[in-house]
């Protein structure tokens, strides 16, 4: 592959560009159940992906795929950096990064996230948005930001319903301002989760797990991927339960994955002590950490795959609610797969958030925790100083 580019040009990259092509076909490829099965003609976007690689691994006199369906098995079978794609820059992706799971022959993470980018926002990114916005726009318009809060809670922890929960949900005050989104949102679960005449919920972060064909189940989230196994949880027998139905992809994956990392966050928090406040202000940023002493922290989660797209989309923490010190956050096993996430992350910042510091979930509660001793250096701060005695200040 080709020398490492300066920290900013690598997303107009060529090769980077096809790669943003091809994950946007796979990710919209799957939304119409077509990513194992295959009819002609193919949809357009899927097409031209597949003419640009072609194309591409041709003037490197390089095999190209044969057909969508090859080009599918690489995306499934290769590790992006052993595509024939010579311009593709040196240490963008990890060893190991697919656009399709391995084992469920369902787009990554990753692929999601290179979707997004490849085409400014994708409509997966935008539904997600939409939906929030519309939730927060309800209940500002209700002066209710405790409903706000509560819709935000139940993305996160209750991303599958029962008939029953469904029935309990349209009666629920806190609710009411945002009743009118539930049945778009909230979606029949389609028959892929089904095995043996019922599915099977993750003990960790209570999406569906879905059923493998060689046996096994697979969860879609990155994190319980990490951990091993997914737990089993709950059981849903439709002939016992009824209908079931689960938030739509692009929430379980833009809100309800992130918004665990929130929720695991606030609990650690609180047992410390400390007051939390989640989502304030009508989500100006996620959590809202009061110290005894009444300083406040400032912190928006995020959990991205790819450090170098989260660093282009850093930005101030929104000053109101207001705080005294502020961070990002990115769960520590993203640093514990890719060591150089942090440095990534800082390298592609762009000035606007020159003093927007990262850390991990860990490194945000040993700083809690010194704090809570009576340290009031850097190792009980999360931003960055401005200078060698400010740093030693307490803000």
């Amino acid at each position: 592959m080709a020398e490492h580019p300066s920290a900013h040009d690598w997303m107009e990259n060529p090769d980077v560009t096809r790669l943003r092509d091809v994950a946007t076909a796979v990710v919209r490829l799957d939304s119409v159940g077509q990513l194992e099965s295959f009819t002609l003609p193919y949809p357009a976007e899927a097409q031209r992906a597949l003419d640009a690689l072609v194309l591409a691994c041709l003037r490197t006199a390089a095999q190209p795929p044969a057909g969508l369906p090859e080009l599918i098995r690489w995306c499934r079978a290769r590790p992006l950096g052993s595509w024939p794609l010579d311009r593709l820059p040196e240490h963008l992706f990890a060893a190991e990064d697919r656009l399709i799971d391995v084992d469920s022959g369902r787009p990554t993470q990753l692929c999601d996230e290179l979707a997004v980018k490849g085409l400014g926002d994708s409509t997966a990114r935008q539904y997600d948005r939409l939906v929030v916005s519309e939730a927060m726009r309800a209940c500002r318009e209700a002066s209710a930001p405790e409903s706000y809060t509560a819709f935000r809670r139940l993305l996160v922890t209750r991303p599958v319903l029962t008939e029953a929960e469904w029935l309990e949900l349209s009666t629920d005050l806190f609710l009411d301002p945002v009743h009118f989104l539930m049945e778009e949102i909230y979606a029949p679960v389609p028959v892929s989760f089904l095995r043996n005449g019922g599915y099977l919920g993750c003990g960790r972060c209570l999406t569906l797990l879905t059923p493998l064909a060689v046996g096994g189940w697979w969860c879609e989230r990155d994190q319980c991927r990490y951990r091993g196994a997914a737990p089993h949880g709950r059981v849903f027998a439709p002939a016992e339960v009824g209908e079931i139905r689960q938030l739509r992809r692009p929430l379980r994956q833009f809100v309800t994955g992130p918004g665990r990392a929130e929720v695991d966050l606030e609990q650690e928090l609180r047992r410390l002590g400390l007051g939390v406040e989640m989502w304030p202000g009508f989500d100006a940023y996620d959590l809202r950490i009061t110290f005894p002493d009444n300083h406040v922290w400032a912190v928006d989660v995020k959990d991205w795959a790819h450090p170098g797209f989260l660093g282009r989309a850093a930005e101030a923490v929104r000053p109101d609610p207001p705080y005294d010190e502020a961070c990002w956050v990115v769960p520590d096993f993203r640093v514990r797969t890719r060591p150089d996430y942090l440095d990534v992350f800082s390298q592609e910042r762009p000035p606007r958030a020159a003093r927007l510091r990262l850390l991990t979930d860990d490194q945000l509660t040993a700083a809690a925790r010194a704090r809570l001793r009576g340290e009031r250096g850097p190792a009980a701060r999360i931003t960055e100083p401005t200078s060698p005695e400010n740093g030693a200040d307490d803000a």
